[in-house]
């Protein structure tokens, strides 16, 4: 069957499917809600599988690239989870040690999209620990809703531990230069906001349509952080101002990209809110600070 284009799916259709991956609809009231976008040429088969992420063709970089080492590795983390599976990738070709990046994934773990963007950001010249949050449970399950509804069963504050001892691994890891940055979308956006939070010592933290910290915790806060919004994001957007002011009126170092037309989930190539303008753009700035804060 063949997938629809971002152009042929109503907005609707997109805000709908937002609820549905932010467990506000379970999938049966998100497919019910759907039918009514079934007219004309669109059939329902046709929405939801242009709906759901396609894993198998959208990978930017393949598994065994000469560009990188990439392998699973288990890492402590006493205040979390306790032992967690995270993917380590590491460019080849390089002299001396690299600076680290922790990918923080969706609320749905370690999906083959997260891996693949671990994967990137290996190939751009860090050293990536992408780790599985739903490791206790088993790990990824194999599928976006089985994630989605493993990773409700953990204390998100307890996972926020999980990324915070990934930090530690790559600040001791022998590869890396000691300077460490976080990359995160949607959860990991939040978490991205919190580990800025709480590490004092971070080099540099990137969220993707995250949710944002509290005033109080925004003036713990001394990353310097460049925030990436999709404009069509009405959920997620709806807190930036209030987080802007209290990063301004506490002098923490930021900037923040707002991408017109875009929808939460931009940067995610698996599904049509996928926007390749947008996307493109936001992980070019997204290195080119990377480079700057942790080189």
């Amino acid at each position: 069957m063949k997938k629809l284009s971002k152009e042929e799916i109503d907005q609707e259709v997109f805000d709908l499917y937002d609820d549905y991956a932010h467990n506000k609809i379970d999938r049966r009231k998100f497919v019910e809600k759907l039918s009514v976008y079934a007219i004309g040429g669109l059939t329902l088969s046709s929405l939801m599988s242009s709906m759901m992420p396609d894993y198998e063709t959208t990978r930017l970089i393949k598994e065994g690239d000469e560009r990188l080492t990439s392998d699973y590795i288990n890492y402590d983390s006493p205040n979390g989870g306790g032992s967690i599976k995270g993917l380590l990738s590491k460019p080849t070709g390089t002299t001396g040690k690299v600076p680290g990046v922790v990918v923080v994934h969706e609320n749905r773990g370690l999906n083959p999209y997260i891996e693949d963007v671990g994967r990137r950001t290996a190939v751009d010249g860090f050293i990536s620990l992408a780790p599985d949050a739903l490791t206790p449970l088993g790990g990824y399950p194999g599928t976006d809703d089985e994630g989605r509804t493993m990773q409700r069963k953990r204390d998100r504050n307890e996972m926020l531990e999980d990324f915070i001892a990934a930090y530690d691994y790559l600040m001791k890891h022998p590869d890396c230069n000691g300077k460490v940055g976080v990359v995160g979308f949607c959860f990991g956006g939040w978490i991205s906001n919190m580990m800025a939070v709480r590490i004092p010592t971070l080099s540099a933290a990137v969220p993707f349509y995250g949710g944002q910290p509290s005033a109080e915790d925004t003036a713990k806060i001394k990353s310097p952080l460049m925030l990436q919004y999709g404009g069509l994001d009405k959920r997620v957007n709806a807190g930036w101002p209030a987080f802007e002011e209290a990063l301004k009126a506490n002098n923490v170092e930021h900037q923040a990209f707002v991408y017109e037309g875009a929808n939460h989930g931009f940067h995610n190539n698996t599904t049509p809110r996928y926007d390749e303008a947008a996307a493109t753009l936001a992980w070019e700035r997204t290195i080119g600070f990377f480079k700057e804060k942790l080189v």
